[in-house]
């Protein structure tokens, strides 16, 4: 999965992307609302970890404007006010959950986890099927039947792209920045390498899903009849 984190304690930002990366998510990070925003409506992100004062603009607004263009990204807020007042504001706004400083980690992991998995219609948040495969996040192993096969990161990422859209199409440029990020300099041929160990892999697993490429436009997933 891939996480904004907006949050203009820069030690605090920090500390937060490192427990993702521990938890084989990746983490986008910004300092202040209107960036915060700007990243967010990319529609990129499986979930938003958000502050409440930032400069430039507050939690709640950014929290209010996703809303209003259409963004259902998961929005977990974090904030130093305890009053029961603020929260309700939060949640009003459209967030998914309120977390207030000083958290636990554990406890913020697990509220992560309950927000993408009510995205997720209720579905088990560990793993993604597809066909005949199972792609467990926890372990980032792509599972067939009796076979599996652990993938390298950015194998994970776009096998979970690809898996998360089925049989809708995902873009070449989608992928660059969802998997290499908005600062990488990466290329088109750059996603299409991962294509081809991709596809290498499920050979190998003799999954009845194999990754089709539509020219021009991107790729999505089939099951062979």
């Amino acid at each position: 999965m891939r996480i904004l984190i907006v949050e203009d304690e820069k030690r605090l930002a920090q500390t937060l992307g490192d427990l993702m990366e521990a938890h084989h998510f990746t983490a986008d990070l910004c300092h202040d609302g209107e960036a915060g925003l700007d990243n967010a409506l990319s529609g990129i992100y499986d979930a938003i970890i958000l502050d409440v004062m930032l400069p430039g603009m507050d939690g709640f607004t950014v929290v209010r404007r996703l809303r209003q263009a259409g963004n259902r990204t998961p929005v977990l807020m974090l904030t130093a006010r305890t009053e029961v007042t603020d929260r309700v504001s939060g949640l009003d706004c459209g967030a998914d959950y309120y977390l207030t400083k000083p958290f636990d980690s554990e406890e913020l992991m697990a509220c992560l986890r309950a927000i993408t998995r009510r995205q997720n219609d209720g579905n088990d948040s560990n793993v993604l099927t597809y066909g005949d495969l199972r792609l467990e996040l926890a372990s980032c192993l792509l599972v067939c039947g009796e076979r599996s096969v652990r993938l390298s990161r950015k194998e994970f990422e776009i096998m979970g792209k690809l898996m998360s859209n089925g049989d809708w199409v995902v873009t070449k440029e989608s992928l660059l920045l969802s998997v290499w990020g908005y600062e990488s300099n990466a290329e088109d041929n750059n996603v299409e390498v991962y294509i081809s160990f991709l596809r290498k892999k499920l050979a190998h697993l003799k999954s009845n899903v194999s990754i089709k490429t539509l020219r021009m436009l991107g790729y999505h997933l089939e099951v062979k009849p």
